[in-house]
């Protein structure tokens, strides 16, 4: 099993209360992209002799995992490979449709791509079982715990985008020093999620939390299990990279807005929904380093059999002011000084 690689983005590392942050405006622009563009591929290009097509199959329509896509485009072409003429992109979206998922896995395999780029667990487990019997490499991204998903042996590799847990535990506990449980809301069957909550599990007796954690098994689910968690009385919401739930985090804020329950995101776009604040990494580096890992198996530099999956290691404190102020959170200097606001939409 090929052991990960824990790589760091490129940014000023303050000594702060919440372990990550930025210190400088260049940095917070890089770190805060604008909204997502969502639009995709009006062409599934054939595979052919003369330019190599890379199937990206991505799980679902988020802001997050919008970003890695085109972050992974993006870090192909920084290694000098041009679209059109090096390589050609068949984009596909499942929906979050298991079934689909599979299939766009199956077509790709059927294509003949050059390599596969899966974003998010199910769509990196679909391509990677659909190019087994061909060994097609796969190269994914927003995984969170690859080793529990078994992607981590044979022509595959990546990046992780395991959440800094300890760091958003602090976030909490600085902007909310009177808080004492902590709800979340995850899907059983996403091992991203089923890993996460065994880190918040660990660690949040340090911080003096208690969890209220409650599993669903599909997106229809989450609501209601919005709805348990604000009669239990919570202090507060942490969200995870789980795709069901944050596919309805614009529904599930309109409820905790009225029941006065702050939301903490997991990345930047969560913040400019409506959550109150964050300890997150960037979407878009971190598609963007997965881009240049294939651009080194498409030129033949590397191959993904060699190449260990790689982990983002360091974060940023996301805020939005807005979200806060309507909470009635006042912002420590602690967190103002290191923060990047995301209150826009």
């Amino acid at each position: 099993m090929k052991k990960f690689m824990a790589i760091t983005m490129t940014m000023v590392m303050m000594a702060a209360m919440v372990g990550c942050g930025s210190s400088s405006s260049a940095s917070t622009e890089e770190a805060a992209p604008e909204a997502a563009d969502t639009t995709t591929e009006e062409a599934a290009p054939e595979a052919s002799g003369d330019v190599p097509v890379v199937g990206i199959a991505q799980y679902g329509e988020h802001a997050s995992l919008d970003n890695c896509r085109i972050g992974f485009i993006a870090g192909i072409e920084e290694a000098g490979l041009v679209e059109g003429v090096d390589f050609t992109v068949d984009y596909q979206n499942a929906g979050f449709d298991d079934n689909i998922n599979t299939q766009i896995g199956q077509s790709f395999s059927a294509k003949n791509v050059a390599l596969m780029c899966g974003i998010a667990t199910p769509s990196a487990a679909a391509c990677y079982a659909a190019a087994e019997d061909k060994d097609i490499p796969v190269v994914f991204t927003a995984i969170s715990d690859p080793e529990q998903a078994n992607l981590t042996a044979g022509n595959i590799t990546g990046v992780s985008d395991k959440l800094p847990v300890e760091a958003q535990l602090e976030l909490i506990r600085t902007l909310q020093p009177d808080a004492v449980t902590i709800g979340i809301i995850y899907t059983t069957s996403e091992a991203n999620s089923v890993s996460t909550i065994a880190d918040y599990e660990s660690l949040v007796a340090d911080y003096g939390f208690e969890l209220e954690v409650i599993g669903v098994a599909q997106q229809a689910e989450v609501l209601q299990a919005t709805d348990t968690l604000i009669s239990r009385g919570v202090d507060c919401i942490s969200n995870l990279t789980d795709n069901n739930v944050v596919g309805v985090l614009a529904s599930t804020l309109e409820k905790t807005n009225d029941a006065g329950i702050p939301v903490y995101g997991s990345e930047v776009e969560q913040v400019k929904l409506g959550c109150v604040a964050s300890a997150g990494i960037d979407y878009l580096a971190l598609g963007k380093q997965a881009g240049q890992m294939a651009a080194k198996i498409l030129t033949g530099e590397a191959s993904a059999y060699d190449m260990d999956y790689e982990t983002v290691e360091e974060c940023y404190t996301y805020i939005n002011s807005e979200a806060l102020a309507a909470m009635g959170m006042e912002i420590p200097a602690e967190v103002a000084e290191v923060a990047i606001e995301s209150s826009e939409a």
